[in-house]
C-alpha cells in the first residue's frame, strides 16, 4: 500500500509539471529573451576626454555618453569657474563600475579634461564700470577722465556661468577731500541664485589732456612737435590752464623749463620775430610812398610789439611795431593839433604890447 501510495504521488506531480511549465517557466524565458535584446539593443557607454560644464559638480552623464539612468548621479566636484582640471581615465572608470556603468569603451583616452565654464570680467571692463559709477559724484567730471587707482591689483574674475544678469553699482561712495571710492558691483544670476558682489576701493583722480615737455627748453626757445608728448596729468596738477600740442608747437618759452613738465598758456609767447642787435628793415610807407631802410634792433619783439631801433644811415634811434621777420614799421608822425584855451577872455600877457627893439614886453601904469 505504501508503494502505491508513493506512486500515485509520483504520477501526480509528473503531471502537475507541464501545467508550471506553461504558467512559469515559459514567461521567465520569453521576459530574458526580451531583456538580452534591449541590452543588445543600446549603444555602449563611451568616455569623453574633454568635458564643458557649467554646474558645481561632475555627473556621469557628463563623462560618459549613453549613461542611461546613471547619468544624474554626481561623483565629482567641478573646478573653480573659468578653470581647468583633469581627471585620470582608469580612475573614472573605476568610480563607473562602483555605480554599476560597466563596458565603457575609452578609445584609448587616458586623461579627461573637466572645464568650468564662467562668466569673466576682464580688468579693463571693471575699471570702466567703476568710472561709470563715480562719472559726476561729487564734482568728478566724465569717466572718460578719471584715473583709478585700486588698494588691489585687478586681476580677471571668473564668476558663474549662471551670473549671466546686468552687473549694477549697488553702493557707489566717494570722498573729495582724499579721493577715495568705494564701490560694490553687483552681478544678477539666471538661475534664481543670490547674486554675485564684488567689492573694490582706491583712489579717483580726474584727469586733463596736456601737452608735456619730451627734453629740457631754454628760455626764449622756440617749441617744435617732436618736443611735445601728450599726457593726461591730475587736473588739479595742471589746473585750467593746460596747453594743447597745436597751441604750443611754434610757440616761444617764456622761461626755462625740465622735461616732463606740464605746459601752461602762461608759459608760452608768439615767437619773437625780431632779435636784439638783429639787422632788421625799417619800413616807412605813407600815402603814395614806400621806402625802406636798414636798421640794427635794440631789443627783441613778437609780432605787434614796439621795438626800438637804430637807423643805421641817419644814426638815430626810432621806435616802430613788429610786422614780420626782421621787419620794423615805422609810421609816420601824426601832427597834433593845438588845444584851444578854456577861457574867451585873452590874457593880459598874451595881450601886452611888444617892443619893437627888444620884443620885451611892454607894461603901460595905470593912470
Amino acid at each position: 500500500m505504501a508503494v502505491r501510495s508513493f506512486l500515485i504521488a509520483g504520477a501526480l506531480l509528473a503531471a502537475s509539471i507541464p501545467a508550471l511549465a506553461g504558467n512559469d517557466v515559459a514567461p521567465r524565458r520569453v521576459v530574458l529573451a526580451s531583456t538580452m535584446q534591449t541590452a543588445a539593443a543600446l549603444p555602449a557607454p563611451v568616455l569623453r576626454g574633454h568635458v564643458d560644464i557649467t554646474d558645481e559638480v561632475v555627473r556621469i552623464g557628463d563623462l560618459v555618453d549613453n549613461a542611461g539612468d546613471a547619468a544624474q548621479v554626481a561623483i565629482y566636484r567641478s573646478p573653480n569657474p573659468g578653470t581647468t582640471g583633469s581627471l585620470l581615465a582608469t580612475q573614472v572608470l573605476d568610480v563607473l563600475r562602483a555605480h554599476q556603468v560597466i563596458g565603457v569603451e575609452t578609445h584609448g583616452i587616458r586623461n579627461v579634461a573637466v572645464t568650468r565654464l564662467a562668466r569673466t570680467l576682464e580688468p579693463d571692463d571693471i575699471e570702466l564700470r567703476i568710472a561709470v559709477a563715480l562719472e559726476h559724484r561729487n564734482g568728478l567730471g566724465d569717466a572718460k577722465d578719471l584715473l583709478l587707482t585700486f588698494d588691489k591689483d585687478l586681476t580677471t574674475i571668473h564668476l558663474d556661468a549662471a551670473n549671466n544678469a546686468a552687473i549694477n553699482p549697488m553702493v557707489t561712495r566717494f570722498d573729495p577731500r582724499n579721493g577715495r571710492f568705494d564701490v560694490t558691483l553687483e552681478v544678477g544670476n539666471d538661475s534664481g541664485a543670490a547674486p554675485a558682489r564684488l567689492r573694490f576701493t582706491g583712489v579717483a583722480v580726474e584727469t586733463v589732456e596736456a601737452a608735456v615737455l619730451a627734453r629740457d627748453v631754454d628760455r626764449n626757445a622756440q617749441l617744435k612737435f617732436s618736443d611735445i608728448v601728450m599726457e593726461r596729468r591730475p587736473k588739479a596738477e595742471v589746473g585750467h590752464d593746460a596747453a594743447s600740442r597745436d597751441h604750443a608747437v611754434g610757440m616761444q618759452m617764456r622761461r626755462q623749463m625740465r622735461a616732463g613738465q606740464a605746459l601752461h598758456g602762461a608759459d608760452l609767447a608768439r615767437p619773437d620775430l625780431v632779435q636784439r642787435d638783429e639787422a632788421v628793415t625799417l619800413i616807412y610807407q605813407a600815402a603814395g610812398i614806400y621806402l625802406t631802410v636798414r636798421g640794427q634792433a635794440t631789443e627783441a619783439g613778437t609780432e605787434g610789439d614796439i621795438v626800438t631801433v637804430l637807423n643805421l644811415q641817419s644814426k638815430r634811434t626810432v621806435s616802430g611795431v613788429v610786422v614780420g621777420r626782421g621787419q620794423v614799421s615805422v609810421s609816420p608822425v601824426t601832427p597834433v593839433a593845438p588845444r584851444k584855451l578854456a577861457s574867451a577872455e585873452p590874457s593880459a600877457a598874451a595881450t601886452a604890447p611888444v617892443s619893437a627893439q627888444n620884443g620885451a614886453p611892454t607894461s603901460s601904469k595905470a593912470e
